[in-house]
């Protein structure tokens, strides 16, 4: 399925995520001009934790970052699913 333009993200706030530990994810679309062939990454960038210790990043094909969605949606059903069991 196809996604809108006016559902892509507009502003920065939209394109980023900061976790309960201070790190910031950032995603963003990646562009590199390659004069015979363009090349379209997502680009994912982990930042710096609170201590200031270095984040790190990757750049994703579009089926590799639907890849990661599908795990991440996954394993976030998952964790919901068992948070009143105990290990």
């Amino acid at each position: 399925m196809a996604t809108a333009r006016s559902d892509w993200p507009s502003t920065a706030e939209d394109t980023s995520v900061v976790t309960r530990c201070g790190r910031t994810i950032a995603v963003r679309r990646l562009r590199l001009a390659v004069a015979d062939r363009p090349i379209g990454r997502v680009a994912l960038d982990v930042g710096q934790d609170q201590g200031g210790e270095p984040g790190t990043w990757a750049a994703l094909t579009a089926d590799e970052a639907r890849d990661l969605a599908r795990l991440l949606l996954l394993h976030a059903n998952r964790v919901e699913h068992d948070r009143g069991r105990t290990p």
